[in-house]
C-alpha cells in the first residue's frame, strides 16, 4: 500500500522527512504559508497536493494516512490535535511544543479520545536513532565504567552556519515567539539525559540572550541536575560557538566514557589505562531514515516505542523548570 503523508512545515526539516519517507515509498503532500517553499516542495515532489495552510489541505476531501509536524513549535499542539480528530497519525518534530501547558492540553486531548498514544504520535528527538548514542547508551547501562557520578553535555553551534541560504534573523530558531533559542531547540540535550539517566531530582538553569546574535531568543543556557544516585549532570547549549561541537562526557566509578559527534566515536577509558576507541560509519541522515523508518511501520498498524509522546512531555517538564529556576534563581526539586 502506498501511503499518503501530509508534512506541515515545508522548511529544511519538513523536506528531510519528506525525502525520507518518499524513499520508503509514501506519496507527498505539503503545507507551507510560504510560496517560494511551496513552489519547491511541488517540483520536487510532483505534486498538485501543497498547501498554504492546514484548514486548506483538511478541507481538500484528501484522505491523509500520516502527518508529519515541522513547523515552529509554537503551531505544533494545535496543528497535531487537527491530525489526531482525523486519526492521522504524526511524526511530531522537537520540541512538542514551547510551552508545558499546551504539551498537557494535546496530551489530555489524546487521553480523552480512543487513539492511544502510541500510534497517535512519535516524537522526533532523532539523535536516540543514532548508533553511536545507543551503543553508548547500552555501555552504561552494562556499567562498563562502573557507577556514574558526573556527567557534561556540551553542545555549540553559531545559528548563522545552520541555514546558511537565509538570514539567521529570519530563521523561526531567532524568534522567542515562534518557539525559537537555544533551550528549546536543543532540548534533543535535555531528553538525551533522560534517556540516558532518567528523571533527576532537583535541576537549576540559567537562560540568557548576550545580546551577540541580535536576536530575541536565548542564546546561552547552562542547566545543572542532580539524582538522588548522586549523579550530577551539567549541560552546556548555546546557538554561538565556531567550530560547532557536540560532546558528551560521562565519569564513572571505573573510568570515563566520551562521545563526540564531530569524529563519531566513542572513547572508553578504564582502571588500569585500559583506552578503547569504537568508531561508527553512520552519517546524518541515517538517524532521520530510521526515525522514518519507525513512522512508516505506524502507518502499517505499528506503535511509537524509540520516543513517544511522554517522552516529549517528560522533556517539557524539564523546560519548565529549568525556566522556573532562572526566573526565580533557585533550585527546582521533583517529587
Amino acid at each position: 500500500m502506498k501511503y499518503l503523508v501530509l508534512i506541515v512545515g515545508c522548511g529544511s526539516a519538513g523536506e528531510r522527512h519528506a525525502k525520507n519517507l518518499a524513499s520508503l515509498g509514501c506519496s507527498i503532500a505539503g503545507v507551507d504559508p510560504r510560496l517560494d517553499r511551496r513552489k519547491r516542495f511541488q517540483s520536487i515532489y510532483n505534486t498538485e497536493l501543497v498547501f498554504e495552510s492546514l484548514e486548506h489541505a483538511l478541507s481538500n476531501n484528501v484522505v491523509y494516512d500520516g502527518g508529519v509536524i515541522s513547523s515552529p513549535p509554537a503551531f505544533h499542539i494545535e496543528q497535531t490535535i487537527k491530525l489526531v480528530e482525523a486519526r492521522t497519525p504524526v511524526l511530531l518534530e522537537k520540541p512538542a511544543s514551547n510551552s508545558l501547558s499546551s504539551t498537557v492540553k494535546l496530551v489530555n486531548f489524546i487521553d480523552q479520545s480512543d487513539y492511544p498514544q502510541n500510534k497517535a504520535v512519535l516524537m522526533g528527538y532523532t539523535w536516540r536513532w543514532w548508533p553511536a548514542l545507543c551503543h553508548f547508551r547500552q555501555l552504561l547501562r552494562e556499567c562498563i565504567v562502573g557507577d556514574p557520578f558526573h556527567a557534561r553535555i556540551h553542545i555549540s553551534a553559531h545559528l548563522a552556519d545552520w541555514h546558511p541560504w537565509e538570514r539567521y534573523q529570519d530563521f523561526f530558531m531567532s524568534s522567542r515567539t515562534l518557539g525559537g533559542g537555544a533551550l528549546l531547540d536543543e532540548s534533543h540535550w535535555i531528553d538525551q539525559m533522560l534517556w540516558l539517566f532518567g528523571m533527576p531530582n532537583t535541576i537549576s538553569g540559567s537562560i540568557r540572550n548576550t545580546g551577540i546574535l541580535e536576536i530575541d531568543s536565548d542564546d546561552n543556557v547552562d542547566i545543572l541536575a542532580t539524582y538522588n544516585s548522586g549523579l550530577s549532570v551539567s549541560l552546556h547549549l548555546d546557538l554561538l560557538g565556531r567550530p560547532h561541537e557536540k560532546n558528551i562526557l560521562v565519569l564513572g566509578t571505573n573510568g570515563t566514557l566520551e562521545w563526540n559527534e564531530s569524529t563519531n566515536n566513542i572513547v572508553m577509558k578504564t582502571t588500569g589505562s585500559n583506552e578503547e576507541t569504537l568508531n561508527f560509519p553512520e552519517q546524518r541522515n541515517d538517524m532521520f531514515l530510521a526515525v522514518a523508518t519507525e513512522y512508516f511501520s505506524i502507518l502499517e498498524g505499528g506503535t511509537a516505542h524509540t520516543c513517544t509522546l511522554m517522552d516529549g512531555m517528560n522533556v517539557m517538564k524539564l523546560v519548565e523548570a529549568i525556566r522556573q529556576s532562572n526566573q526565580e534563581s533557585r533550585v527546582v526539586r521533583f517529587d
